[in-house]
C-alpha cells in the first residue's frame, strides 16, 4: 500500500456553524518514534466534534482537523513502535491534543490504538473507540465494578453512542440490572436489542423507575446533566452514584448530600493527556475486539454515510445536533 503524496482533509476553518467544515489538502505527516501513520478508512462523529466546531476550538481557534474515532490500515510506523506493523488494521479514538481523524492519513500514538475486530468492517469498527473507552472507564474505573457486581443501573440517553455500548458492557460483564431511559419508540427497539433488562420513558422517569426499583437505583449514567440533579437525587437509593460525561454550566450537586449520594466525572481523554506513557487504551480496545469477535458485543453503528468529505461531515454534524440519532453516525471512505 502506497503512502499518498498529499493528504485530503476536512478542517474547521474557525468556530461556527457546520459550513466552517471545509475540504483542504495538507502535507502527509511524518511519524514520530511511537507513531503509526494510518490510512483512514472510516471515522465516526461524536458530540466532542460538534462542541469544538461550534465554539470551543482549542489553541488559537484557527483551522483544525477534528474527528476522534477512526479505523484504518497502518501505512508506516515510527522507529520505536513495537505493537504494530505495516498492514495492520487498527481502530482508535486518538488524542484531542493532536490533529483528528477527518483526513486521508493520520498520525496516532501506538499506545492508544487497538487492533481492529476482525469480524467488523472499517465503518462498524470506527463506531466504537471513543464511546467504548468512555463506557468501560465509567463502569470499571469510576465505579470499580466487576463480574460479581450487582444492583441497578439507570442509563440515561441509552440509545446514544455511549449508552449503546455501556448497556452491552453492563449486561455482559457485570451482574447489574440495566434500566435504559429513552424517548422514542425507535430507541426502545434499538436498546432492547442491545440487552437492557428494562426500558423506560425518560418523560415519565420517576414513576416508571419506581415500579422497577422501589427503593431507588444504585447507579446513574448521565450524558445530559443540566437540570437533572434533583431528579437523580429522587431516582437513586441512599448511597447511589452518578457518573456524568457532559459539562453542564453551574451544576449544583449539593442536593445529593442528603442521601449520601455521589457524583463522578468521566472524560476519556484524561489518561491520554495526563498519562501519555499508559497503554491502557490499547489494552482496553484489544480486549473489546476480542469480545466483539467472540460475539459478546456488537457494533453500535446506527447511520452509515460516505464519503469522508466536508459535505458529508456537515450532514453528520447536523444529525448529531438534532439529538435524534440512534447509535453512532459513521462516515466510510468508500
Amino acid at each position: 500500500m502506497q503512502t499518498p503524496s498529499r493528504n485530503r482533509a476536512v478542517v474547521a476553518t474557525t468556530s461556527g456553524p457546520v459550513d466552517v467544515l471545509t475540504d483542504v489538502e495538507l502535507d502527509v505527516p511524518t511519524p514520530g518514534p511511537r507513531d503509526l501513520l494510518v490510512d483512514v478508512r472510516a471515522v465516526s462523529v461524536n458530540p466532542v466534534d460538534v462542541k469544538l466546531r461550534g465554539g470551543a476550538l482549542p489553541g488559537d481557534g484557527g483551522p483544525q482537523v477534528l474527528g476522534y474515532d477512526a479505523a484504518g490500515v497502518v501505512l508506516a510506523v515510527g522507529e520505536e513502535v513495537t505493537a504494530f506493523t505495516v498492514g495492520d488494521e487498527v481502530y482508535y479514538a486518538g488524542s484531542i491534543a493532536r490533529p483528528g481523524s477527518n483526513q486521508q492519513v493520520q498520525l496516532v500514538d501506538e499506545r492508544v490504538a487497538g487492533h481492529k475486530p476482525t469480524s467488523l468492517d472499517f465503518a462498524e469498527a470506527a463506531a466504537l473507540p471513543l464511546t467504548t473507552i468512555t463506557a468501560w472507564e465509567t463502569l470499571f474505573e469510576r465505579w470499580r465494578l466487576s463480574a460479581d457486581s450487582t444492583g441497578t443501573l439507570l442509563v440515561m440517553g441509552a440509545a446514544g453512542g455511549v449508552g449503546s455500548i455501556l448497556v452491552q458492557l453492563a449486561r455482559q460483564l457485570t451482574g447489574l440490572t440495566v434500566i435504559a431511559a429513552v424517548g422514542r419508540p425507535e430507541s426502545r427497539e434499538w436498546i432492547s436489542g442491545l440487552g437492557a433488562h428494562h426500558v423506560v420513558d425518560r418523560n415519565d422517569l420517576l414513576a416508571q423507575v419506581a415500579e422497577i426499583a422501589p427503593r431507588g437505583v444504585d447507579l446513574v449514567f448521565s450524558p445530559f446533566s443540566a437540570g437533572m440533579v434533583d431528579t437523580y437525587t429522587q431516582v437513586m437509593a441512599v448511597g447511589g452514584s452518578v457518573v456524568a460525561i457532559d459539562e453542564p454550566e453551574g451544576v449544583d450537586t449539593l442536593p445529593l448530600k442528603w442521601k449520601s449520594q455521589g457524583w463522578h466525572w468521566e472524560f476519556m481523554f484524561s489518561r491520554v493527556l495526563h498519562d501519555p506513557e499508559s497503554t491502557a487504551h490499547r489494552e482496553l480496545l484489544d480486549e473489546v475486539a476480542r469480545l466483539v469477535d467472540a460475539g459478546t458485543l456488537r457494533t453500535t453503528l446506527g447511520t452509515r454515510l460516505s464519503p469522508i468529505d466536508a459535505a458529508t461531515l456537515q450532514e453528520a454534524h447536523r444529525q448529531l445536533e438534532s439529538s435524534a440519532t440512534i447509535g453512532k453516525v459513521v462516515l466510510a471512505a468508500e
